[in-house]
């Protein structure tokens, strides 16, 4: 299943090591935070001020195997 809004963090990179690139894309420093098992995906776009729609695009790409992160 693509990660959504209401995903944790932690639990989108485990399952989909492949979205880590999305993250490090968008500036996200979410790699390697201890917040990271109880923010949601949309708490952490809140949090860096990033566009949660575009956001989940990349995730999703990068989750099925795509290029992900913004072009």
């Amino acid at each position: 299943m693509p990660p959504g809004p209401d995903d944790l963090v932690d639990e989108v990179m485990r399952s989909h090591p492949a979205t880590i690139r999305a993250f490090l894309d968008f500036r996200m420093s979410c790699v390697g935070c201890p917040i990271a098992c109880f923010h949601t995906v949309l708490d952490a776009c809140v949090e860096h001020d990033v566009d949660c729609e575009e956001f989940l695009r990349a995730l999703r790409k990068a989750a099925l195997g795509q290029a992900g992160g913004r072009l």
